[in-house]
């Protein structure tokens, strides 16, 4: 038998593109459901993923990985922007569906998840996979997975800025623009080493509309109180901004923000 070169470890492996998807309130199901609400999370992201031309997940082998609140897919980097569109729009109208069909007494199924690529060993083992794994559990991702409760949708995603400058920038998104997504940054609670510039979707919902979702974390100077002269002196700040605001309003007409299929415009605000 041939014996290993220890040159190999040094060889930079292969990029596989990821996805990570996590359950929401997954451990609240009662566990005479879970068998049942896990068998149908597995039928839709079949059926999605072959509606948006991906490899079956049951067909990876060791590509798939059942995590039990959700699962880790591992595919071939050439599928990287499907994966983003139309996977994740399929995904979120594939559980619009769903919703709409089940029981009262059934949960609902909503996602959070992680679009990652980078390099693995054949047993798919590297950072790579510990990455996307946090950016499905990122405190911004929880906190757009409530707008996206707040407004209807069922998925809440992150793009590591690897994917997103390798799909989306790189125009390889045909129903997806950069203006649809949000950037911030992704970290875990715990994991103090982790901090990631990412872009956020939630399918059908607008970035103004999610970003006063994102509050502050625990990195940021906590504000200190201010004295009387300051909060005055702020407050007339504050009177002048508005009255500048009303003098554009006046000037510019008001303006609303409508959805229009990927797009998002603006028009004149009906009464």
């Amino acid at each position: 038998m041939e014996a290993a070169n220890p040159q190999d470890g040094f060889d930079v492996p292969p990029d596989r593109a990821l996805l990570v998807v996590d359950m929401m309130r997954y451990s609240q199901i009662p566990e005479a459901k879970m068998a049942v609400v896990r068998s149908d999370l597995d039928d839709i992201l079949s059926t999605e993923f072959t509606e948006s031309r991906l490899p079956d997940p049951r067909s990876l082998g060791g590509g798939y990985k059942d995590t039990g609140d959700g699962a880790i897919f591992v595919l071939p980097a050439e599928h990287l922007a499907r994966l983003v569109d139309p996977l994740l729009t399929n995904l979120n109208a594939a559980l619009q569906r769903y919703d709409r069909q089940r029981l009262a007494s059934s949960p609902a199924i909503r996602l959070r998840a992680g679009i990652h690529v980078g390099p693995l060993t054949p047993g798919h083992r590297g950072d790579a996979i510990n990455e996307a794994c946090r950016l499905a559990d990122s405190t911004v991702v929880r906190q757009a997975m409530a707008a996206a409760v707040d407004n209807g949708s069922f998925l809440a995603a992150a793009l590591s800025e690897t994917v997103y400058r390798r799909t989306v920038h790189a125009g390889r998104t045909p129903s997806l623009h950069p203006r649809q997504l949000l950037t911030t940054t992704a970290r875990v609670e715990g994991k103090e080493g982790f901090e990631e510039v990412c872009r956020l979707l939630v399918p059908g919902l607008a970035p103004v509309v999610l970003e006063p979702y994102l509050t502050e974390t625990d990195d940021q100077p906590v504000p200190q109180p201010q004295s009387p002269s300051q909060e005055n002196a702020a407050k007339r700040q504050g009177e002048g901004r508005q009255a500048d605001v009303r003098q554009k309003g006046k000037a510019s007409g008001k303006a609303r923000i409508v959805q229009v299929g990927g797009n998002y415009i603006t028009g004149p605000e009906q009464s």
